[in-house]
């Protein structure tokens, strides 16, 4: 496993990487405090498993500089971790193809569900985003927000998901990447994170394989349906 982290505070970079040791022992966890150490590392290697990065950082504005981290490694997932917490930014940072956005006011356990939730192939999107989307139906993610926020209770309690949540297992269970599923439902793949995302919490489960075992146990995904 492979990790790039990027921030431009010494101790939050040294504290991220701390914690992210205890949590992958075995993990190779590369370090820069600019956007400019983020190219200069990804023009040698780019097979990383994770990037997280800060987002007001020098070398680079932020929207252009992640929007070409994206190009240069679009399998990558990223997440950002930033003290900076405003909606229009959160929304901006899902377009261009982030997995996930943390601020960093949040507690380690918080910031680690997050990087296992990307990490699993699905998306995080803080509780205030979601409150945010609620309340007032503005931003582009709100439709999807109503499903985050109903069918989880729906699948426990009801055992039915969703038609769109039961096409995207049924490819999870044939090992389609992310990419293959929003290839082959006509999806992006930010709406393949989010719906996996749907899928793992209403499903109880920590993966992407265990959410397959779990919904056939459930009856939810028969043999046949593969």
């Amino acid at each position: 496993m492979k990790f790039l982290i990027a921030d431009d505070h010494e101790l939050f970079l040294q504290g991220l990487e701390f914690i992210l040791h205890k949590q992958y022992p075995e993990a190779e966890i590369l370090l820069t405090n600019s956007y400019t150490g983020i190219f200069e590392v990804l023009e040698k290697q780019k097979d990383f498993d994770l990037i997280i990065t800060d987002l007001a950082m020098p070398g680079a504005n932020w929207l252009e500089a992640i929007s070409r981290v994206h190009s240069l490694c679009p399998e990558v997932p990223i997440i950002i971790i930033s003290a900076v917490f405003d909606p229009e930014i959160l929304q901006k940072t899902y377009d261009i193809g982030v997995s996930g956005y943390v601020s960093k006011a949040f507690p380690n356990n918080i910031i680690l569900s997050a990087i296992n939730l990307v990490m699993a192939g699905g998306m995080y999107i803080p509780p205030e985003l979601l409150n945010l989307n609620l309340k007032n139906r503005k931003l582009p993610i709100h439709d999807l927000i109503e499903d985050l926020n109903e069918s989880p209770k729906s699948a426990r309690e009801n055992k039915v998901l969703t038609p769109r949540q039961t096409e995207v297992l049924k490819c999870l269970s044939e090992g389609l990447s992310n990419k293959q599923i929003a290839y082959r439902l006509g999806l992006s793949e930010g709406t393949v994170k989010i719906h996996i995302t749907l899928l793992m919490r209403a499903l109880e489960a920590s993966n992407r394989m265990q959410a397959v075992r779990e919904a056939r146990h459930r009856g939810l995904l028969q043999d046949s349906d593969v």
